[in-house]
């Protein structure tokens, strides 16, 4: 079965802007935020609070989890395209937050994720690599302001 073009992005970050960040299994360096492709059915909430469990072991709504109604169009990397029916070029990608008290200790999937760690606002927008996830870490200030 093909991925569903539409994807979210989950910044977990605690009350002091530190941002955790995963380290993907089959790209060792690429740091990222939670992030998953929507099943069938599902809402996005339900997506988001599904991938932060299945990525993270944390349940999603012990916390306090946000829509930042963030939309973000980009062309998926070709190495990633097989994933999707033939033809589907572009995903869709919707920005959540989530926010912990604390830092607190994660299980991470070793199928998806090598390694986890947690990093200040500024130098997790520098870790990532996808644009879109550090346009949406350098905004955590304004929706930390904004939404809670």
């Amino acid at each position: 079965m093909h991925k569903i073009p539409v994807s979210v992005l989950v910044i977990i970050h605690t009350v002091d802007l530190q941002v955790l960040l995963l380290e993907r299994a089959d790209h060792p360096g690429y740091w990222q935020s939670v992030t998953g492709s929507q099943n069938p059915g599902e809402t996005l909430l339900q997506t988001a609070l599904r991938e932060v469990s299945e990525e993270t072991g944390l349940n999603a709504a012990d916390y306090a989890l946000t829509d930042w109604s963030i939309e973000n169009q980009y062309e998926i990397y070709e190495e990633w395209r097989w994933r999707y029916a033939p033809g589907v070029r572009f995903n869709t990608e919707h920005v959540f937050g989530l926010c912990l008290p604390t830092i607190t200790t994660i299980r991470i999937a070793p199928r998806e994720h090598l390694n986890f760690i947690w990093l200040p606002w500024q130098e997790a927008a520098e870790r990532v690599f996808s644009s879109s996830n550090a346009d949406a870490i350098r905004n955590l200030p304004l929706y930390q302001q904004t939404n809670f």
